[in-house]
C-alpha cells in the first residue's frame, strides 16, 4: 500500500458522506477558452457552492467523522477565507462550535461570509498577515483544547476535496485528456491525484501555482517541504508559505506537472472571465484557467489542439473593492501601463507639448501629479501612461527620447513602483 492508494481508498466514502450536503455544481464548456486554445475546455464551477468554493467538501467530510466527544469540544481552523466558510457552514449544519482564525489581510467579504454561514456557531479571530501565521495561531489554540480542522494537510480533508473530480467525471460522461487544478497547500490536487492515478492514470494532471507563492514547486525542488521567506498574498486562496507534509508526499508520489503563473496573468484571466463569461472568480478561482494556452502574455502550458480539458474554477469569493487593483495588475502584466518621472520646463504649454510629441493616437494619460516649484526652471511630474497597444512601447520610448525633456521610467521592481500600484 502507498500513500496514494490509502488516500484513494477514502474517497468513495467521502462521496457518499457529502451526497445531499454539497451542491452538485455544473460542468460546462467555456466557448471563450475553447476558441482561444483550440481544445474543448470544460469548467467545473465550484464557485457556485453555497460557500462559493470547493472547501466545503473537505471541511464537512472531516467534521462529520468526529466523535461525540470531539464535537462537544469544538473545532478550530486556520483559513485564508474559503476554508473558514466551509468550516462555518459545516459547524452550523452539524451543531458544532468552531473558532476560525484568519489573517488580517483576508478580504472583508470572506470574513463577513464566515459570520453569516456560521449562524452563531463561529468565533472569528484575526491573526497575522499570512495564512501560515494564522495556522500557527490555530495550532497553538488547539493545543489548549479543540479539534484542529486542517485546510489541506489531512487525508480526510483531501478525500473530501477530491469528490469534485469524481463528480466532474460523472457529469462529463467521458474521460478528459487533461485536468487542471489550482494549488495552494495541496489538498485538492493531492486528493485529485490519488483518485486519478488509481482510476484514470492516463489523464494528464497539471497543478497551477501563483508565481508569488510557489510552495509546492519549492518543496519538489528541495525534496522536502520548505518555508518560503516571502510570498505575494494577492492570490489569498493559494498564498501558502509551506506545503503540508502529508500533501507533499502525495504530490511527490503522483509526479504531477506543475506550472507557475504571474499574479498579473491571473488578473487578466479574472477580467476575461467577468467580462466575457459572466463568472465572478476570486484570484485562486482563475488560477487554473490562467495557465491555458490562450495566446496571452506569460507562461502557459502546452496542450495539443483538439484535447479535452477540465479546469476547476475553485472559488468566487472576490471582494468588489479589489477590482481596481486587479485592473492595474492586469495592465502592468500586459505591458500597457507605465510610469515616468518627467522634468517639465516651468512654462506655459509644456504639458501640451509633451502630450502632442509623446502620446500615440490610442494612448492615454492614466495618472498625473505635478507640484509647481517657485524659482526653478523645471519641475518633476509623475506621469502614468496607458498604451492602446502594448507593442507600441518601443515607439513610445523613442518619442520620449526625442521630446527634449528629461524623462526617467519608474522601474517595475523598484519600491516606488510598488508604492504606486
Amino acid at each position: 500500500m502507498t500513500i496514494l492508494t490509502d488516500l484513494a481508498d477514502l474517497i468513495p466514502e467521502a462521496v457518499q458522506r457529502l451526497r445531499g450536503v454539497v451542491t452538485r455544481t455544473p460542468v460546462h464548456v467555456d466557448q471563450r477558452l475553447t476558441h482561444a486554445t483550440g481544445s474543448e475546455v470544460w469548467l467545473k464551477r465550484e464557485d457556485l457552492q453555497p460557500v462559493r468554493s470547493y472547501k466545503l467538501r473537505g471541511a464537512y467530510n472531516l467534521m462529520s467523522q468526529l466523535t461525540d466527544e470531539e464535537r462537544a469540544t469544538g473545532v478550530i481552523c486556520a483559513s485564508a477565507g474559503n476554508h473558514g466558510q466551509g468550516v462555518a457552514y459545516s459547524a452550523a449544519a452539524l451543531g458544532i462550535k468552531a473558532t476560525v482564525v484568519v489573517p488580517r489581510t483576508t478580504p472583508r467579504q470572506k470574513r463577513q461570509r464566515i459570520w453569516e454561514l456560521g449562524r452563531g456557531q463561529v468565533e472569528l479571530v484575526l491573526h497575522g498577515a499570512t495564512y501560515d501565521e494564522a495556522s500557527e495561531e490555530a495550532s497553538r489554540m488547539a493545543s489548549n483544547g479543540g479539534v484542529l480542522v486542517p485546510a489541506f494537510n489531512d487525508a480526510r480533508t483531501a478525500a473530501g476535496q477530491a469528490t469534485l473530480i469524481v463528480e466532474s467525471f460523472e457529469q462529463l460522461g467521458f474521460v478528459p485528456d487533461v485536468v487542471m487544478i489550482p494549488i495552494g497547500g495541496g489538498g485538492l490536487v493531492s486528493g485529485a491525484a490519488a483518485w486519478l492515478r488509481q482510476h484514470h492514470p492516463g489523464v494528464r494532471l497539471i497543478g497551477v501555482e501563483p508565481d508569488g507563492a510557489p510552495c509546492v514547486a519549492a518543496a519538489i525542488s528541495a525534496g522536502r517541504p520548505v518555508t518560503l521567506s516571502e510570498i505575494d498574498t494577492f492570490v489569498d486562496g493559494a498564498a501558502v508559505r509551506r506545503v503540508g507534509d502529508f500533501t507533499f508526499e502525495v504530490i511527490r508520489e503522483a509526479r504531477i506537472e506543475l506550472i507557475r503563473v504571474p499574479e498579473g496573468q491571473i488578473c487578466s484571466e479574472m477580467l476575461d472571465m467577468y467580462q466575457t463569461d459572466g463568472i465572478i472568480a476570486e484570484p485562486a478561482g482563475a488560477l487554473a484557467t490562467a495557465a491555458l494556452p490562450t495566446g496571452g502574455i506569460g507562461p502557459r502550458v502546452q496542450i495539443a489542439a483538439g484535447s479535452s480539458v477540465l479546469a476547476v474554477v475553485s472559488g468566487g469569493n472576490n471582494d468588489v473593492s479589489r477590482y481596481a487593483e486587479i485592473v492595474e495588475r492586469s495592465l502592468i502584466h500586459e505591458g500597457r501601463k507605465h510610469y515616468f518621472l518627467v522634468d517639465f520646463p516651468q512654462q506655459p504649454g509644456a504639458l501640451r507639448a509633451f502630450l502632442d510629441r509623446v502620446l500615440g493616437p490610442d494612448d492615454d494619460i492614466a495618472y498625473f501629479e505635478y507640484v509647481k516649484r517657485n524659482a526653478r526652471e523645471t519641475g518633476p511630474a509623475l506621469v502614468g501612461v496607458e498604451l492602446g497597444n502594448p507593442t507600441d512601447y518601443p515607439f513610445l520610448l523613442q518619442r520620449i527620447k526625442e521630446c527634449g525633456m528629461h524623462v526617467t521610467e519608474v522601474a517595475h521592481d523598484s519600491p516606488f513602483f510598488r508604492f504606486l500600484t
